[in-house]
């Protein structure tokens, strides 16, 4: 085609008069067999690429919680500094009580509640102690020829006349009265089968007649069951000797012999040694 036709000069015309600033246009404008550049999508999905991103990402992840982690410890760090400064005050406060004095105050016992499932512990029970068995007098030793029931039958009238503020003249009259009525023994009496009934050490016939100074219960002395007992029948001469004006200056015999009034006056006369031995042992 000729240069001068005016159709190619029209085609000529239609061209861009400026170059386009994009290098790649020109590039492939001018080059028929340069490569092709490779567009942005193909760059970001290239298998480098994502990993250079993710190791970026990352690492600024890392900053992030390194400066979060610091911040948190500049916190914590500014709440236990004070913390730590008020229980140092308190162990300087305490320290310096301590050293003021030795005295310590016990410390409260902690009272725990009970367990629910805990069982209650049994209160003992007060154990009774067993009465005491009471203590038997202890009997006297015998003297004076005396066996040990006589010995306690004696005892038994001084302990009477005793009680009764008798002198110890008239704890002589009585032993020795009682030493001629009933040798210092308790007697029954056959006349009386009511007498064998009581505590009694052997029986006599002198009519009605009985215990150690053979008193009558017909003549007024008591009762059966009284003039049985020692205790009362001893009570019972003191009494009537006492009666008797002047007793203190008669003699044992006189003195025994207007309380029984007995056949036999003087016999009372031959026990007042032994009588006074017996008197002289029980008293001492």
């Amino acid at each position: 085609m000729h240069p001068d036709d005016p159709s190619e000069q029209k085609l000529t015309e239609a061209r861009p008069t400026t170059l386009s600033d994009d290098a790649t246009s020109t590039e492939r404008t001018i080059g028929r067999h340069r490569a092709a550049e490779p567009s942005r999508r193909a760059l970001l999905g290239s298998t480098p690429v994502r990993v250079a991103l993710a190791t970026g990402v990352t690492c600024c992840l890392s900053l992030v919680a390194v400066a979060t982690a610091r911040g948190n410890h500049d916190d914590t760090t500014r709440t236990v500094e004070p913390l730590a400064e008020a229980v140092a005050d308190r162990a300087a406060i305490a320290d310096e009580r301590a050293s003021r004095s030795l005295d310590r105050d016990a410390a409260p016992a902690r009272i725990l509640p009970p367990s629910p499932t805990a069982k209650p512990t049994p209160t003992p029970t007060a154990v009774r102690k067993a009465p005491k068995k009471p203590v038997k007098p202890r009997r006297p030793r015998p003297v004076a020829g005396l066996d040990q029931a006589q010995m306690d039958n004696a005892k038994i009238i001084v302990d009477v006349g005793l009680e009764m503020k008798m002198p110890r003249r008239a704890l002589v009259v009585a032993l020795s009265t009682a030493m001629q009525e009933s040798n210092l023994y308790n007697l029954a009496s056959d006349v009386l089968p009511e007498s064998a009934e009581y505590p009694n050490q052997g029986s006599g016939s002198d009519h009605d007649s009985v215990g150690l100074f053979q008193q009558r219960p017909s003549s007024g002395w008591g009762t059966v069951a009284q003039l049985m007992r020692p205790s009362y029948a001893a009570r019972a001469f003191y009494t009537a000797l006492n009666e008797i004006p002047g007793w203190q200056d008669m003699s044992v015999t006189a003195a025994a012999q207007s309380v029984q009034i007995s056949a036999y006056p003087d016999a009372y006369a031959q026990h007042e040694d032994r009588a006074t031995t017996v008197a002289a042992a029980l008293t001492a």
